[in-house]
């Protein structure tokens, strides 16, 4: 094998690359250094050249992912709190299902105890947990109590995030709503979700709606007791439940 003749950041950058590719499609445990260097067209020795071991490609591979993160991870002021919270949780998702075994790999599984994984994972974490504290802070939410929440939902997010890419029992859309919920619920800030349920507690309280309830009450209060019950009774029920749950949630 004559390994293409490249500088020796090109090689490394290469060599990250096909090891984040492998990494993406197996396991850590069934990813092998041969497996590596042939992919990337070089020798057992020229990979350990640069990168001693599996570990230490998998800690570099690591390392440049975070880094090209936290260059990223900064608040644009044009866009409300909310919504920046929102999209940075999708992605955090996205991530996750483009990489499951590492999510697993990182929090659960071979590397979980990695010293020099868990301290870049909890570089990543203190730098947003502080941008988000930072951005509360300036709405006036308090310092010391503002940190514990974040720090708290930041916790319940990589969590529940790595449950669900290793369970899936719940869609996507369920995931985001609880993260968005938990974090809702920690901080009495109204995310994305809630202000969906205050619309449609709006459209429950409608006249509209408020006269279709009281039709379908007078027909149902006609019938005959111990008959099935019918399709408007069952919609009324719906109706009600759905106007329950929409103007309870606002104060919860």
């Amino acid at each position: 094998m004559t390994p293409r003749r490249l500088k020796p950041q090109q090689r490394r950058e290469q060599l990250l690359d096909t090891g984040a590719a492998l990494f993406a499609e197996k396991s850590y445990e069934d990813v092998f250094v041969e497996e590596i260097a042939a992919r990337a067209g070089v020798s057992r020795a020229t990979l350990y050249h640069y990168y001693p071991s599996k570990r230490d490609l998998y800690v570099a591979i690591l390392e440049r992912a975070s880094g090209r993160f936290l260059a990223r991870a900064d608040h644009n002021p044009q866009v409300p709190l909310v919504e920046q919270l929102a999209a940075g949780l999708e992605a955090h998702i996205q991530s996750l299902v483009d990489h499951p075994f590492e999510a697993v790999a990182i929090n659960r599984g071979a590397l979980s105890d990695d010293p020099k994984i868990q301290a870049i994972i909890a570089e990543e974490l203190s730098v947003v947990s502080q941008l988000l504290t930072d951005k509360l802070v300036a709405q006036g939410h308090l310092r010391d109590a503002t940190e514990i929440a974040v720090e708290g939902w930041l916790a319940f997010v990589r969590a529940a995030c790595v449950k669900w890419i290793q369970s899936q029992n719940i869609s996507r859309a369920d995931l985001t709503e609880m993260c968005l919920r938990a974090f809702e619920c920690a901080l009495d800030i109204p995310t994305p979700t809630s202000r969906l349920r205050a619309r449609m507690s709006g459209v429950m309280r409608s006249p509209a709606i408020t006269l279709l309830i009281r039709k379908i009450t007078a027909r149902g209060l006609a019938r005959v007791p111990g008959v099935t019950v019918g399709y408007d009774t069952t919609r009324l029920a719906a109706l009600l439940s759905a106007r329950w749950l929409f103007t309870n949630s606002e104060g919860s």
